[in-house]
């Protein structure tokens, strides 16, 4: 049986990536911004949180076993390092030729780190000195899905190109399937078990062609590498995005653009569940190490947190809402009040939210004066004074969470177009590239100025670096901005 924890909703774009380790949830998003939730107190956020390193979107993040560390990478064209304790920068890695970094990964021992980028480059890191080690280049496509195998003795990547490859730790290539995935490798990642008898090793991938594969992984005895496809799944009617093994390796689950999360009998090719409660696309997937814990995160900037229970049935392994809206003592809801515009909260969403933001004491004050979401969104500093929030420091608190309310408010009902493709911020001044792309004049030069003049969308050479004024979508987004 699958059951939902709980949903959280603090990202203003689209969820890339989720990642979790035995006391963490990491989700990344395209708001330029990691959050961090502890899983032992009912995955409420850090102080620390958001982690506002990156200057673009942030594409994936991934924690080093040990649980001490994490990791993420960007547009910018790194990939920093994060102490989970303390929420501070450890390193910041330099992916080399300066190209966005799609995915990162650790090795099971936390000794490597590898990322890949857009220009087809791997770069694979010593991680405990942050030191490049070697560099190797897939030529014509971005590379975005990499995974340890857990031997620690074998890197997978995948790519758009379609390709699925096996390297060793010299970064050597020892396996290529090329059209692994028709269109396109979306994502890969390697069982966390192995045949203990036979050594064998299992890897899953998904793409573009709305498959997930499954693969068997052999290091022979000649120290040579096999590499065989198992099981393809069908589960999914659209681009499958997203996929990751359960701890124990007997489960597997994909996130997929038809807006499902399916999970599978890894070991039997089994479908068992199919979850609809994503309203967008599913982008990411990932499961607890330790826990029977999962993790879903969308492009309706949400992340729904799943607890797995193996040997029950749920209606025929289809979930309705209503089998799995569950409620936290605090007041957190897992559907319903994210469905919502903040202006129809009513005052009962309101104390609700209150209690997330650490606000509780002011729970039934508002409740007596009787304030929805319409009434939150007009509170001001003499509002606060009214109500008799004597605190200098807590009135701030409030007019900060509410001003945190009214962005994503705003942000959320943005038409996609009318935002730029590199900062995800409403256009003020939008160009043509020649690529054929509008984006923000001030963002779209500093692209080119750092990022040797590639497009930022299709990540080739740029013709030419002049930018044309697109004075029709500028009118459409003040039309826009004037009605809302």
């Amino acid at each position: 049986m699958v059951s939902l924890i709980c949903t959280l909703q603090g990202h203003r774009d689209d969820v890339n990536w989720c990642a979790l380790s035995a006391t963490h949830l990491s989700t990344c998003s395209g708001d330029k911004t990691l959050r961090v939730y502890s899983t032992a107190q009912d995955f409420s956020e850090l102080p620390y949180s958001p982690l506002t390193g990156h200057g673009y979107g942030v594409h994936c993040c991934c924690f080093s076993p040990c649980g001490q560390f994490l990791a993420s990478c960007s547009t910018d064209a790194t990939t920093v390092v994060w102490s989970v304790s303390a929420g501070e920068i450890e390193a910041v890695l330099e992916h080399p030729g300066r190209s966005p970094v799609r995915v990162c990964a650790f090795s099971p021992d936390s000794t490597h780190l590898v990322s890949g980028a857009a220009d087809g480059t791997l770069a694979l890191w010593d991680f405990p000195a942050k030191r490049l080690l070697s560099t190797r280049t897939v030529n014509d496509a971005t590379v975005v899905a990499l995974s340890f195998s857990p031997c620690g003795q074998a890197l997978a990547s995948g790519s758009t190109y379609g390709d699925l490859r096996l390297w060793d730790l010299n970064m050597n290539q020892v396996f290529a399937e090329k059209n692994a995935h028709d269109l396109g490798v979306t994502c890969c990642c390697f069982s966390p078990r192995k045949d203990k008898v036979e050594l064998v090793m299992h890897l899953a991938s998904c793409g573009q062609d709305s498959l997930v594969k499954i693969w068997t992984v052999l290091n022979t005895i000649t120290g040579g590498w096999e590499v065989k496809l198992l099981h393809t799944l069908r589960g999914q009617s659209a681009p499958v995005l997203s996929c990751s093994y359960s701890s124990d390796g007997q489960l597997l689950a994909s996130g997929s653009v038809d807006k499902t999360v399916t999970i599978y009998d890894a070991n039997n090719a089994v479908l068992l569940y199919t979850l609809n409660q994503h309203e967008r696309y599913v982008t990411a997937c990932a499961f607890s190490p330790t826990d029977a814990v999962m993790a879903t995160g969308s492009m309706d900037k949400t992340v729904n947190v799943w607890r797995i229970q193996d040997g029950h049935s749920c209606k025929g392994g289809k979930l309705a809402p209503e089998d799995c809206a569950t409620t936290f003592s605090d007041g957190r809801t897992a559907a319903g009040r994210s469905r919502l515009l903040v202006s129809d909260w009513s005052e009962e969403d309101v104390g609700a939210w209150l209690v997330e933001e650490g606000l509780e004491g002011l729970a039934v004050t508002f409740r007596t004066n009787n304030i929805d979401g319409a009434e939150l969104l007009g509170i001001t500093k003499d509002t606060l004074v009214e109500l008799r929030v004597e605190s200098v420091g807590l009135r701030g608190k409030v007019l900060r969470k509410i001003e945190e309310l009214k962005g994503v408010s705003v942000c959320s009902g943005v038409p996609d177009e009318y935002l730029c493709p590199i900062t995800r911020e409403l256009m003020k001044d939008p160009v043509i590239a020649a690529d054929g792309y509008s984006y923000e004049r001030e963002a779209i030069q500093s692209w080119i100025n750092s990022r040797n003049r590639s497009s930022p969308m299709t990540n080739l050479p740029l013709k030419t670096t002049l930018l044309t004024p697109n004075h029709t979508l500028k009118m459409a987004i003040g039309r826009w901005s004037t009605s809302h």
